[in-house]
């Protein structure tokens, strides 16, 4: 069972870790940009983005890593070991709920009513501002947790 529970934490720190990296390009430098550029482009980038990221191997780190979170809680409930299982619950919870449910609450339902728009006509624009605001607020949650998320991996890992 040590061997799975380090596979789990390493893969989790790294796949945390590159989600939280993914959503940092976001917050810090892709939203700003599209802000900077006419709503009706802005949109047009997002919901290719939204169209693309669904089938790509973001997918396959995103979800996965989810499911390790599981796996660790899991783990760290069955065979206790003190600090090191708090840090693994709370890197678990960290991603599960601020980064991964948060995802699918927030932004998901966000990215679909940007899909319904198309255009340049005042209730694009007053959409997109919105957008760009809520969907970077809940951008910057879900970075943050996923690096919180895989700080906590990898102190973990150095406790067991």
């Amino acid at each position: 069972m040590q061997i799975v529970l380090i596979l789990s934490l390493v893969a989790a720190a790294i796949g945390s870790g590159l989600v939280a990296g993914i959503f940092f390009a976001f917050s810090t430098f892709i939203m700003t940009a599209f802000a900077r550029i006419p709503a009706e482009q802005g949109i047009a980038a997002m919901n290719a983005i939204n169209v693309t990221i669904v089938r790509s191997p973001f997918m396959a780190l995103f979800v996965p890593t989810a499911i390790l979170c599981i796996v660790i809680s899991v783990l760290a409930l069955i065979d206790w070991r003190g600090g090191a299982s708090t840090l693994m619950l709370a890197g678990a919870a960290l991603y599960l709920l601020a980064s991964f449910l948060s995802t699918i609450i927030f932004n998901v339902p966000m990215n679909d009513a940007l899909g319904k728009v198309s255009g340049s006509g005042a209730e694009a624009v007053e959409l997109w501002m919105a957008y760009v605001r809520d969907w970077t607020w809940w951008n910057h949650v879900r970075t943050v947790a996923s690096l919180l998320a895989s700080v906590a991996f990898v102190r973990a890992l150095m406790m067991v």
